[in-house]
């Protein structure tokens, strides 16, 4: 049995006005994956999610959750949004409650769950997302990092397989954006399939398991995020750059001061590592 969660096989999606989004896409994600979707504005990345969650449907190719086709009646869909969730990348599309509490209520209460049932994983979710000190508040008052913490929320409390994050931190601050950033890290702990799309080179390479990169509405390259971001030639082609680490690491091999036939880093801690050991080599010769 296969172990994808989600198999695109062929998709392609064209937009009313005749905007070609998606063309040919194939792509497995497993379960459990971390999987980061890099790519220009306009590539696809946006409709892809889309589709992925039931809201577009493609004009052609197949969609996969657990081994089976998406089936798009309203039954269908209801149980694939429960399933597969998605957080948008500006969260005023998303928040339409009067209060956080009753915003992050509204899903699981539609699902048909015994209210008491219901109550528990509301709580569990403020818990898990640490957002109990406004729980009551009204959601316009919300700053842009909370507003994210709770559309966030309000996919966990669904019990997703997979959740989807359009440009999690996009228009955060700093302090907010590694607060989303290690709740998307919990998510994944606790055994959730999770996919976003960024614009963050280093954070893609460091995060995910996978990287996918998109162009034109095709699906440029895919791998792992080591071997994605040495091929040069393909990034221009993209319009993306490398990140901070492998431009250091690949200067370093060029000048001879670290072996090239050393795993590539995936953090600036990784690098410092190798460094330190070759420095501690130099000194014991």
């Amino acid at each position: 049995m296969s172990t994808n969660i989600l198999k695109i096989e062929n998709v392609t999606y064209t937009y009313e006005d005749g905007t070609n989004a998606l063309s040919d896409v194939s792509i497995d994600i497993e379960k459990g994956q971390k999987v980061a979707f890099l790519g220009a504005n306009g590539s696809g990345k946006s409709t892809l999610f889309l589709c992925l969650n039931g809201i577009l449907k493609p004009k052609s190719g197949t969609i996969y959750f657990n081994n089976k086709p998406i089936d798009y009646k309203r039954k269908g869909l209801l149980n694939l949004r429960s399933k597969v969730g998605i957080v948008f990348q500006d969260p005023d599309n998303q928040l339409f409650s009067a209060s956080v509490y009753e915003e992050i209520s509204f899903g699981v209460m539609n699902l048909g769950i015994k209210a008491a049932d219901a109550k528990i994983r509301v709580e569990e979710a403020i818990k898990v997302l640490d957002i109990s000190a406004f729980r009551h508040k009204p959601t316009q008052f919300l700053s842009g990092g909370q507003k994210k913490q709770v559309t966030i929320a309000d996919i966990l409390v669904m019990d997703p397989d997979v959740v989807i994050l359009d440009e999690p931190a996009s228009a955060l601050d700093p302090k907010h954006t590694e607060i989303v950033y290690h709740q998307i890290d919990k998510l994944q702990s606790n055994g959730i399939t999770v996919i976003i799309s960024t614009h963050d080179m280093n954070h893609a390479l460091e995060w995910s398991d996978k990287i996918i990169i998109m162009n034109d509405g095709k699906v440029l390259a895919q791998g792992k995020p080591e071997e994605i971001f040495l091929d040069i030639s393909m990034l221009k082609q993209s319009n993306l750059s490398q990140p901070d680490v492998i431009k250091m690491y690949c200067s370093l091999c060029e000048k001879g001061i670290l072996n090239k036939n050393l795993a590539v880093p995936k953090s600036m801690k990784e690098l410092e590592q190798y460094i330190e050991d070759m420095l501690r080599r130099c000194e014991n010769v």
